[in-house]
């Protein structure tokens, strides 16, 4: 007999109204080899962080490894990338003990299942540029991991839906803080460019302007780099988003 269902289920919907609310990142300058990893997200958190951040990261972190390092010392930039990395393996440690004692609940409470998914799974392709880039995902993952464990601690009432909500809560903002420093260290280091081609123009004369950098930084917009040169410096970036710059670059960084 075949299976009779009382309720609707999703049939692709929800993927697809999640990747049509995030803007497109614009890769169109970047002309780096790209290692393409098959990737599934299955909870509502794993598949809107991965649109909504992980190639606009991508975008910021080329920027500052490839882009500003042929301007700038490179000692400065490499700051900057122990930096991400440093901060990327704080949050990584974090959502390993969550997830590790999540687990050891599960053990302890008898609980042999996990809850699943009704929706559609996210499966893609991930175009991974750089060893940030593939870190990053990995962090993705964890999140996405972690997510139904939560709910099935909640469901059996291990854990209260407070608790849940604040650790959630608490490991999305460090997820997203990642991609958001990226981003500031990004801005910090292109005005830094600027700063060195306007200084190297002062001795032109006086109708030549110097060229301004404008590729590689990316908001979470599909705006192209030339468009966003005039709005990049209006973004309001919130304190707790913005990661420790390196002692010697920290007055250009993340400004």
């Amino acid at each position: 007999m075949s299976e009779i269902q009382i309720v609707k289920v999703d049939q692709g919907g929800v993927n697809a109204r999640i990747l049509a609310k995030e803007a497109k990142a614009d890769f169109r300058r970047v002309e780096a080899a790209s290692l393409k990893i098959p990737t599934r997200f299955t909870s509502a958190e794993g598949k809107r962080f991965f649109a909504r951040l992980f190639n606009t990261l991508q975008l910021n972190t080329h920027f500052i490894s490839v882009i500003a390092r042929t301007r700038l010392d490179h000692a400065d930039v490499a700051k900057v990338e122990d930096t991400i990395r440093a901060q990327m393996d704080a949050v990584t440690a974090n959502l390993n003990q969550a997830i590790d004692g999540a687990e050891a609940l599960f053990k302890a409470h008898g609980i042999t299942s996990s809850a699943t998914y009704d929706t559609v799974p996210l499966d893609v392709d991930v175009h991974v540029l750089s060893s940030i880039g593939r870190r990053f995902l990995e962090v993705l993952g964890k999140l996405d991991q972690l997510m139904p464990l939560l709910q099935t601690l909640e469901i059996h009432e291990v854990i209260t839906t407070q608790a849940v909500d604040i650790q959630r809560a608490s490991l999305k903002r460090q997820v997203r803080d990642v991609a958001n420093g990226a981003r500031n260290f990004a801005m910090g280091l292109r005005r830094r460019m600027n700063a060195l081609d306007a200084r190297s123009g002062e001795g032109r004369s006086e109708g030549s302007r110097p060229e301004t950098v404008t590729v590689g930084v990316a908001d979470g917009t599909d705006e192209p780099g030339a468009e966003r040169e005039a709005t990049l410096d209006s973004i309001d970036v919130s304190a707790d988003a913005q990661p420790e710059a390196p002692e010697s670059i920290s007055p250009s960084v993340g400004d």
